[in-house]
Formats: structure tokens, C-alpha cells, sequence
């Protein structure tokens, strides 16, 4: 994947130099040694989530544009991303051209959001909608429940996130109280139907 967004890249930027992480350490620290102009990056990655590798180049670096690119689909991630302080949001299926584009853009000191994700976020911002439970979470909240609806048990999160168990059973109470919900199954109903995992 890293290899053909280079390339996609390359056709457009000629003069160009790219550097490439493998997970959210390597990121960061390439974000710290260097002076780059934008930064990719995905949500899904090994180590740390992308909202917290987003939340740490914002911290340290908070004009550097970050373009995330995602799997997930807009609804998931996208004015999570957006309210963090990145400078645009993708699906992995955009288009080259799109990509392109979407880069400009944020090096020219704009935002980009695609057609559909503006007419959500138009949605989103009207003062007599309410906004989505999900919405109500912590990054980190919102990660547990990823990860519970996603079929994982307490200690397996735990695990996965080297908290503990009491910690992640705190964030689940949390998650079901600010949501509404009653159990692990209301909790995973939601998020399928709302398309919060895969």
C-alpha cells in the first residue's frame, strides 16, 4: 500500500521526498526528526491508534497538515478525525486523481472532505440535530468499543492496549451509560448497525 501511494505521489510531485513509517513509533518519530509539508496517515496501524499518533502531531507539530487515510468508511472516523485537528479525510478507494488533489489542497492551507462527507458534516453541524451517541466517547472510549463490538473480551483488550482489566471494565461502563446501552449485545448491535466495524 505504502508503496503505490509513493508512486501515485511521485507522478504528481516531482521533486519530492517521502518517508515511510510501518507503525505509529516509526511515525512519530519521523514526524519529529524531520520537516515535512503533510503527513498520511492511517487510523489502523500497528502500536498506537491513529487518533493518538494524530493527537501527538497536532501536539507537537499543530501546523503540519495530516491527510488521513482510511479504510474505514467516512461515518466511522471521519469528524473524529476532522474535530482532532487533521486536515482531511479518505477511504483507501478514492482515486488516484482524488488523492492528488486532496494533497494540494492541504498543502495550500485548505481542508478536504469529499462530497459526501461535506453533506454530513452540513447535517452534522445543523444546531437542531443530535449528534450520534458515539460521538459522546473519548478517542479511547470509542476504541474499546471498537474492540468489544468487534467480539474481543475485557482481558483481551486489556491486553491489547497494556491498560488493565479494571480500566478497560471502567471504560465499558462509561461507553454503556453515555450510549444508553445495557449490555455487551445492545453495545455490538449498535455498532454493526451503524457500521462502527468491519
Amino acid at each position: 500500500m505504502r508503496h503505490g501511494l509513493k508512486q501515485i505521489l511521485a507522478d504528481d510531485f516531482k521533486r519530492a521526498t517521502f518517508g515511510e513509517a510501518r507503525n505509529a513509533q516509526e511515525a512519530l518519530d519521523l514526524v519529529w526528526k524531520e520537516n515535512w509539508d503533510v503527513v498520511i496517515l492511517d487510523i489502523t496501524m500497528p502500536g498506537r491508534s491513529g487518533l493518538e499518533v494524530l493527537r501527538e502531531i497536532k501536539k507537537s507539530k499543530p501546523k503540519l497538515p495530516v491527510l488521513v487515510l482510511s479504510m474505514h468508511p467516512e461515518n466511522q472516523f471521519a469528524v473524529r478525525v476532522l474535530k482532532r485537528g487533521a486536515s482531511g479525510y479518505m477511504t483507501k478507494e478514492s482515486a488516484a486523481a482524488e488523492l492528488v488533489g486532496a494533497i494540494k489542497k492541504v498543502l495550500a492551507g485548505g481542508r478536504y472532505v469529499s462530497n459526501s462527507l461535506a453533506e454530513k458534516l452540513a447535517t452534522y453541524l445543523a444546531s437542531d440535530t443530535q449528534k450520534p451517541p458515539q460521538e459522546l466517547l473519548s478517542d479511547r472510549e470509542f476504541q474499546v468499543l471498537r474492540l468489544i463490538a468487534s467480539g474481543k473480551i475485557v482481558s483481551e483488550i486489556a491486553r491489547e492496549l497494556s491498560l488493565s482489566v479494571k480500566t478497560i471494565s471502567t471504560y465499558r461502563t462509561r461507553i454503556l451509560e453515555k450510549m444508553g446501552l445495557r449490555n455487551n449485545a445492545e453495545l455490538m448491535h449498535y455498532a454493526m448497525q451503524h457500521q462502527l466495524v468491519e
